[in-house]
């Protein structure tokens, strides 16, 4: 009972659950271990840029070394783009939620403070990266922009907007006094692949010809392609060129949005020093990466799974470090099914990121991939009650309140959650996509809408389509209502067999059940034997690692 209260009663963890001090110790230790005085000597001329964008990182950031390489000095820069803090393309809701702006705030504060221990520091603008970037490379005469490549349209449209205006830019000839200003500018964004585990110039096959299927997928780049090392670090990137003023990283309130602090439940601490200690303290410290596979569909509290998907979101955590650090761990204490299944997940990671590449724009509309005509309803009553945790299921509201006091949500209450939006409520999924999209802190667009056309039944592959029924999802994992009394107090009173059938004592259910509760009173009586199609598996696991 002990155990049980102290799980259920409200408190913050942070993760991961260590102090400032030790996340700045094991950074540290782990950049020196990826230095090398192999890199060789410096022999780059001039000035080159590097343009962050979602790899907020300094390990393993190809862009950086790259830079590096062909220069004589760096100038980093991330610009806060207006549009990132606007409205999504369908429902108007915000598209970035203040929890998701206030660990990229973090994330930036703490690519800052690595990058002047690097002899660098982060140049902080603010407006659109077409017009921001081809003014610093006419102010420093840059020979090259490096940034990471995105797939999804509106990044690749910046990407194009960037080098447009590069191919428009007129730059002082660098011969002397007298000589007339050049008309072609030669400087040229480069653009570096980095965000995915396997490299896209090692897949057994162009993203046009990829596979529908997942297992096809898997089981191709398992046995065809390697996965490359992870680059290594210079002792330091110094110097920058010669800044006035290097800007600030903005507060959340700069950003048009309200400061939100977590009262209760998951406080993920933004930036590489805290991803890096995450890795440290679930890999090594507590050493549960043995047991990942068994624990991973949890629901209650931050050692279930492990959690580094919104450092991977942001880029503050490189998929290839993960994967040398799992292969350390299996060298150096056990190699099982658990330490397969984190690769496994980041195989089904880079497998969305392919598939936006090979679907486009399909990926965002109604239909999907398969191009479906289904009626969907976007009745904004209903789409309330299931994002502001008011449907009268126990299991959804509890799911939904998570998610908006944290910004986080288990992987197997997000599929809970997107199969009773789009399959009892029958609401259009791109309201639960873009409501995810606002509110996630592991937002990315590949993962998320890849995710969503699965749950709806529109994806790619067809025989992802599976019906969760509640009751039986409640049963298999929260069998003692542990997290949905954490997540709605009103209910912990009650004997933990009630707690997912209150009845009377909750509110009443907005809708009945497709497949599961016979009646809106909750009566679940003949609910566990109420099933549809193939049940619900353990296979499909893509976010929210």
């Amino acid at each position: 009972m002990a155990s049980l209260t102290a799980r259920t009663t409200p408190t913050v963890q942070n993760v991961p659950g260590l102090t400032t001090e030790e996340m700045e110790r094991v950074c540290e230790q782990t950049f020196q271990r990826y230095e090398s005085g192999g890199l060789g000597k410096r022999k780059g001329k001039g000035v080159a840029i590097v343009w962050f964008r979602n790899d907020l990182r300094v390990l393993d950031n190809e862009a950086l070394l790259r830079a590096w390489v062909s220069s004589e000095a760096i100038l980093p820069v991330y610009c806060v783009d207006p549009r990132l803090f606007g409205t999504t393309h369908y429902f108007g809701l915000p598209k970035t939620g203040a929890l998701r702006a206030q660990f990229i705030i973090e994330c930036l504060n703490d690519l800052k403070r690595n990058l002047v221990k690097r002899g660098l520091d982060l140049l902080i603008q603010h407006g659109k990266p077409e017009e921001i970037i081809p003014s610093l490379v006419k102010a420093y005469k840059a020979h090259t922009v490096y940034a990471h490549k995105e797939t999804c349209s509106e990044e690749v449209k910046v990407e194009k907007l960037v080098t447009r205006n590069l191919q428009k830019l007129v730059l002082p000839s660098s011969g002397g006094l007298g000589k007339e200003p050049r008309s072609i500018n030669t400087t040229k964004l480069e653009l570096v692949w980095g965000s995915t585990m396997y490299h896209i110039d090692d897949l057994p096959f162009d993203c046009e010809s990829l596979p529908d299927v997942y297992t096809q997928f898997r089981k191709s780049v398992e046995y065809k392609s390697k996965i490359r090392n992870c680059t290594r670090l210079p002792t330091s990137f110094g110097p920058p060129p010669e800044v006035g003023d290097w800007g600030h990283v903005p507060q959340v309130t700069e950003l048009g949005l309200q400061q939100e602090k977590v009262s209760k439940g998951m406080n993920f601490v933004g930036g590489e020093s805290a991803a890096l200690g995450r890795v440290h303290d679930y890999f090594w410290k507590k050493d549960l990466l043995k047991v990942y596979k068994e624990t991973r569909n949890g629901m209650l509290g931050p050692d279930y799974s492990t959690k580094f998907s919104p450092w991977l979101a942001s880029g503050s955590l490189s998929p290839r470090f993960i994967y040398e650090e799992v292969k350390r761990y299996e060298k150096e204490r056990l190699s099982n099914d658990s330490t397969y299944w984190v690769l496994f997940e980041l195989i089904w990671r880079d497998y969305f990121r392919f598939l936006s590449i090979k679907l486009g724009n399909l990926l965002f509309q109604a239909g999907g991939p398969q191009q479906v005509n289904i009626n969907w309803s976007q009745d904004q009553t209903m789409f309330d009650a299931w994002r502001r945790g008011q449907t009268g299921y126990p299991l959804i509201d509890a799911n939904m309140k998570e998610l908006a006091a944290t910004g986080f949500m288990s992987n197997r209450g997000r599929q809970i959650v997107c199969s009773f939006l789009v399959r009892d409520m029958g609401i259009d999924w791109r309201m639960g996509a873009e409501w995810f999209e606002t509110c996630l802190l592991d937002y990315d667009p590949c993962s998320n809408y890849g995710n969503w056309t699965y749950g709806a039944g529109v994806g790619n592959d067809p025989r992802e389509d599976r019906y969760f029924s509640i009751p039986k999802q409640a049963q298999n994992y929260d069998p003692e209502g542990e997290f949905v009394a954490y997540w709605l107090p009103e209910l912990r009173a009650l004997p933990r067999e009630k707690r997912h059938s209150p009845g009377m004592m909750y509110l009443n259910p907005i809708v009945a059940l497709k497949h599961g509760y016979t009646k809106k009173t909750g009566d679940s009586k003949t609910a566990f034997s109420s099933r549809r199609g193939r049940p619900e598996d353990n296979r499909r696991k893509r976010h929210g690692y």
